[in-house]
């Protein structure tokens, strides 16, 4: 087997705010007069994950917090061996939060790019909004990723359960302006997600997209039309969408002929870097190998 650590690797589905040190918190938190508790980064469910976010977000509020985080995922990220990353920023909500709609986005793509020079590594940044949040700050997200060439993409992602047909028009805007579009779908919410991301939603890439195997002919669709899956197995266990990473739908999806990404989505959250996820993946496809060789063993013998 490679080196999993020195394997040169993409990543195309983490979320910056789901990247931030613990020590950097906690000194954010300090500095900002935010109580980081020593239980931080303990979740049992969705709202106690979306608690954790909270927190973050309060943590980040001057424009050197934002590049300090920035920087520390370029070097965090080199040391994985990522050589290319697409990092999503919910810029929009932060810069509303804090006053100045421009100033997180700006900070992020400085600390960025001091974290290219330093590391090596190439970073490019998707724009995510909350399905939950409302349509006119999608226009704001949209208009601040036109202004940025470093912004590659825009996209929704939160709570699945709200629909995505609201936004219709700002992601045709965002096509037009020759921008990438990215949703997460068929995390929470079955096919029909992934069938709306796909047709009204203009999606280019699936965000998790494991609900899939629920409709064949979908599939067959996403198989054909060469959608890529950025799949987070142990993003997607500790936030109950699958029960084990050893019965994750993972292994059926790249079975199926899905085009299939390997990713962290929360890593900080869940203190699974990118290669703990591929070392995961790898170990479980051979557990799963030597129970099938077992059984085909058995089977032959009875």
């Amino acid at each position: 087997m490679r080196d999993l650590l020195a394997l040169p690797k993409a990543h195309l589905h983490v979320h910056l705010e789901s990247t931030v040190r613990w020590s950097t918190l906690r000194e954010t938190g300090t500095a900002n007069g935010v109580e980081v508790p020593d239980d931080v980064g303990v979740f049992g469910d969705f709202a106690s994950f979306f608690a954790q976010n909270d927190l973050v977000r309060a943590c980040l509020q001057r424009p050197a917090d934002f590049r300090r985080i920035a920087y520390e995922f370029c070097e965090d990220e080199a040391a994985q061996g990522t050589r290319y990353a697409e990092v999503s920023f919910t810029a929009a909500a932060h810069g509303e939060r804090l006053g100045d709609l421009a100033m997180p986005l700006t900070a992020v793509l400085e600390g960025l790019d001091a974290g290219r020079e330093a590391f090596g590594i190439e970073c490019r940044l998707i724009l995510d909004h909350s399905r939950r949040r409302s349509v006119e700050r999608a226009w704001r997200t949209l208009d601040l990723a036109r202004r940025h060439d470093h912004v590659v993409a825009v996209g929704l992602a939160g709570d699945e359960s709200h629909p995505g047909d609201p936004f219709t028009e700002v992601f045709a805007a965002a096509r037009d302006a020759g921008l990438h579009v990215v949703h997460h779908a068929g995390e929470g919410e079955g096919p029909a997600s992934i069938r709306q991301a796909l047709g009204p939603g203009r999606t280019e890439r699936l965000g998790h997209g494991i609900r899939i195997l629920d409709d064949p002919d979908l599939v067959a669709e996403v198989r054909e039309r060469q959608i890529p899956l950025e799949v987070c197995p142990s993003s997607n266990v500790a936030l109950g969408f699958a029960s084990t990473f050893e019965t994750h739908p993972l292994p059926r999806l790249h079975d199926a002929g899905l085009l299939v990404t390997l990713n962290t989505d929360i890593p900080a959250l869940i203190d699974t870097p990118l290669t703990t996820e591929y070392t995961r993946a790898h170990e479980t496809k051979k557990k799963n190998k030597k129970r099938s060789d077992t059984d085909d063993t058995i089977m032959k013998n009875q």
